[in-house]
């Protein structure tokens, strides 16, 4: 912890939420009476709550408009009056649908503003920060997220074949996380490797979806072997290439390709810093082929 900080840092979570404009994009602004100030929208986490849960759910109740995250921005850290360090993470987020500000205490008064004006308007320099990084971003074209199956027991006592393996106890809460995370991404596709496992992982997102299917894809399932290896990452890449004229897709894959396949689309032999955990992933966001940003959910 820095010299000078006081206890455990307090975590909070936000967007930069735009729609398209005229002259461009227009963002959200708010301003919170408690502080007269204007800032982007955000608020602390709830005990055990995912950051990006966090940042969907503040920009929703100071903004009144559902927010589609697309891309993790630059955290911004500063402490509070106390000393105590506090983190807040920021997502880019297409601005989905409208309803009323629930959050009235926080906030009475918001503004879409074009980017310069917003930055303009914003009372505090590290946001005004996170504005200029928007500005300066390709437009995104699509988003992917790429999560390993959730826990499915051991495979030296499963008696089965393996493909029929299903996830257990744990998976099923893991599976249900996934479908928190990702609910609001507003998925059009949803793709799993063959086994039973990789589906069963994505059925609760697509039971939040109103039923959405869940395609069977071996483009993205793990090699049967290392010498497949090579044939099977240029597979899931072309996929992941095909997938991203649908936008917004979720992809369950497994845990002997993954490390790889994000290596590779990084352009980069490292693969430890892409290992998984099983029941965990990545947002990967695009502008046309180039990959913007991959990011842990």
């Amino acid at each position: 912890m820095p010299a000078g900080s006081t206890g455990a840092v307090e975590r909070a979570a936000g967007g930069v939420l735009y729609r398209p404009a005229a002259a461009g994009l227009e963002i959200c602004v708010v301003h919170r009476p408690r502080y007269d100030d204007w800032s982007l929208p955000k608020g602390k986490l709830s005990d055990g709550e995912p950051p990006l849960v966090a940042a969907v759910r503040e920009v929703e109740e100071e903004t009144g408009t559902a927010g589609i995250p697309q891309l993790r921005l630059p955290d911004v850290d500063y402490p509070l009056p106390g000393g105590r360090p506090k983190n807040v993470a920021f997502w880019l987020m297409r601005a989905g649908s409208d309803g009323p500000v629930r959050d009235t205490d926080e906030v009475d008064e918001l503004a879409w503003l074009p980017l310069d004006e917003a930055a303009a308007r914003l009372t505090y320099a590290d946001e005004r920060d996170v504005v200029a990084h928007v500005a300066a971003l390709p437009p995104v074209t699509a988003v992917i997220a790429l999560v390993r199956h959730a826990r499915a027991g051991e495979r030296k006592k499963w008696a089965g074949r393996d493909e029929l393996r299903p996830i257990d106890p744990v998976g099923v809460k893991q599976a249900d996380r996934i479908a928190a995370l990702l609910t609001p991404l507003r998925p059009r596709r949803l793709v799993a490797a063959p086994p039973l496992r990789c589906a069963q992982t994505l059925e609760p997102l697509a039971a939040a979806l109103g039923g959405l299917p869940i395609v069977r894809d071996s483009a993205v399932a793990e090699p049967p072997g290392p010498d497949r290896l090579p044939a099977r990452l240029a597979a899931a890449r072309s996929r992941l290439a095909e997938l991203c004229a649908h936008e917004r897709v979720v992809v369950c894959s497994q845990g002997k390709l993954m490390p790889q396949l994000l290596a590779s689309l990084h352009g980069d032999d490292a693969t430890e810093r892409f290992r998984t955990p099983k029941g965990d992933g990545w947002l990967l966001t695009w502008s046309g082929d180039r990959l913007m940003g991959a990011s842990r959910l």
